[in-house]
């Protein structure tokens, strides 16, 4: 008798653990279809209100501002010759005006509009990496002339210059390299 009470003890307990455990399986199943639904109403709305890409707009749009900076730096190169600017310092003057101009623009927040309707096409020249050197020294200027404008200047520019002065030298070396061994003449 002792037998079938303690089995029948262990079938309830089994039953109630069995019970449990199937009341966990449906309740993880109703999460899990809830969270199903969700995500593709999320992925429905994300779908409606994405702006579709304009892949040959955005190009003519980015070769038009391209072309209006190279334009403003030809302009600038005559301007400098009818100056009487000497032949060897019209391109560094042109640089240097070009990049004092994308500054004053971004100052005056007009050059950050120029890229938004015209994205690659005013980054790639050197009026966009002068504009990404002025942009954070603008946004963090109320931080202080340290830990804003010093330590965000190049943000966004650091990486570049970094990157460009180790492949420099890393072709500096093989070059010097090459020469010491003789397999190129200067």
């Amino acid at each position: 008798m002792d037998e079938e009470k303690q089995q029948d003890n262990l079938d309830i307990v089994w039953n109630k653990d069995t019970m449990q455990k199937e009341k966990e399986q449906r309740f993880r199943e109703h999460i899990r279809d809830k969270e199903q639904e969700r995500n593709e109403q999320y992925n429905k709305y994300v779908n409606e209100v994405t702006p579709k890409p304009d892949s040959v707009g955005d190009c003519i749009k980015a070769f038009i501002t391209g072309g209006c900076i190279c334009v403003y730096g030809q302009v600038l190169m005559e301007l400098l010759k009818k100056f009487n600017v000497a032949e060897k310092n019209i391109p560094l003057w042109t640089t240097i005006l070009l990049i004092l101009t994308s500054v004053l623009l971004t100052g005056l927040n007009i050059y950050p509009r120029i890229t938004t309707w015209g994205g690659a096409g005013s980054l790639v020249p050197i009026t966009g990496f002068a504009n990404s050197v002025a942009a954070p020294a603008i946004e963090y200027k109320k931080e202080g002339q340290v830990f804003g404008v010093g330590a965000k200047i190049f943000t966004i520019a650091g990486p570049v210059i970094l990157y460009g002065i180790l492949c420099s030298w890393i072709c500096g070396l093989i070059y010097w390299v090459l020469h010491t061994f003789g397999l190129i003449q200067i």
